[in-house]
């Protein structure tokens, strides 16, 4: 069998992960334990202890990947930040902070969206699933990211009114299971449930004595779900999980990869204050209506930017030859310098290296071809279109 480059992960600080480990205290996840003893290599990320890998015949960062692509993979996610805004007028505060058009988001649906800065940079991306009861108080659920979390909540609490109610789900753990058989699996575990959702879509689950809430959306390019459980009724259910054959633990590794290949940002990495939503090919995240009536942070910036172009944009580069280019590799045209590689790693799916870069919008046309600069070499590399690998999410109505 032909040896494969492992993809490879970005660690958010850019410290080694020995540096990393002695420059601050990280929280464990709620399970911790769990993943030690199926042989998890733990590492340092968003704050937090989180397994990279694990050990026997289906550990590693390539096959884990390829599990997920062909099976069914189990993430833990609870470093991510599990937040409930509710109130009369949530629909309202939300939108004075996101670009979204949360009042006509339906119970029971997901929307991506950005929380954004004054003049239009993006502080964090996140997705809310209007919760709302028939008749009740209006209530969303936000998931935000680990490494921004507390900033974020900080910034929510000081620009929502009075009258809205922030509350931070500490004791909730994150669960995501991702993959083409992950539906099938979930289905014979929590009969029911999840056989009429699309993506983007939500409900509640009784399973047992734990109330399970189910999205159907992730972070792969695949099919899947997230799971939100209460913490200390996690183990419980990823273990009844891998009980499935079609389900394993998958690590913090091939969740990177995963997403490379499915084209989707990772804040901190192609995503930054500095960063505007129309230059990370982020528009359809601005809904129409909210261009048209504006009244979220840096609305006039960015209207300017959708009518007028950027200097700038996020782009995919697939390079030849093995060796991958990671976050920071300069990219050129000829001798210019024309843009900064953001992530980078190998595809597993593909067999070559992939990139995304910010790159001179005059050069972002699919086909065009660039340079990459990795340990003094230049390596040739073409834009192309994202994702890398086609999305399989399962949509509701389609073929």
């Amino acid at each position: 069998m032909e040896k494969r480059p492992s993809p490879g992960i970005a660690i958010a600080s850019g410290k080694s992960m020995t540096e990393e480990a002695a420059s601050q205290a990280l929280d464990r996840l709620p399970l911790d334990a769990w993943h030690r003893a199926k042989g998890a290599r733990m590492v340092p990320f968003a704050g937090y202890e989180m397994p990279l890998q694990y050990a026997g015949p289906h550990g590693g960062i390539l096959a884990e990947h390829e599990w997920t692509r062909t099976h069914a993979g189990l993430f833990d996610v609870s470093h991510m930040g599990q937040l409930i805004v509710e109130g009369e007028g949530a629909a309202e505060a939300l939108e004075a902070l996101l670009p979204a058009d949360i009042e006509a988001l339906n119970p029971g649906h997901i929307r991506y969206s950005l929380l954004l800065a004054e003049d239009g940079g993006i502080l964090d991306d996140l997705m809310v699933t209007n919760l709302t009861q028939a008749d009740a108080t209006p209530r969303y659920y936000l998931v935000v990211n680990g490494a921004t979390k507390w900033d974020d909540i900080a910034h929510l609490r000081e620009r929502l009114p009075d009258e809205i109610t922030l509350t931070h789900l500490e004791d909730q753990a994150l669960l995501a299971l991702q993959g083409p058989e992950a539906a099938q699996a979930l289905e014979r575990v929590m009969r029911g449930a999840t056989h009429d959702l699309g993506f983007m879509q939500g409900t509640g689950y009784q399973f047992g004595e734990i109330l399970v809430g189910i999205g159907r959306s992730g972070y792969t390019g695949e099919d899947g779900f997230e799971l939100s459980v209460p913490a200390d009724r996690a183990e419980q259910l990823a273990g009844r999980l891998c009980a499935e054959i079609e389900i394993k633990p998958v690590g913090l590794g091939a969740r990177d990869s995963l997403r490379l290949e499915a084209g989707l940002p990772l804040y901190g990495h192609d995503l930054t204050p500095k960063t505007d939503p129309v230059s990370a090919g982020l528009e359809f995240a601005i809904s129409r209506k909210r261009r048209e009536t504006g009244g979220f942070p840096g609305a006039e910036r960015i209207g300017k930017l959708l009518k007028d172009g950027t200097p700038t944009r996020r782009v995919g580069l697939a390079l030849e030859g093995r060796m991958a280019a990671r976050e920071g590799a300069p990219v050129f045209a000829a001798t210019k310098q024309v843009g900064t590689v953001t992530s980078g790693g190998f595809s597993p799916t593909l067999g070559h290296p992939i990139a995304m870069a910010y790159v001179d919008s005059d050069l972002a046309a699919a086909g065009t071809g660039l340079e990459i600069e990795v340990r003094g070499k230049r390596l040739p590399a073409r834009v192309v279109p994202m994702p890398f690998v086609p999305h399989r999410y399962h949509r509701k109505g389609a073929a």
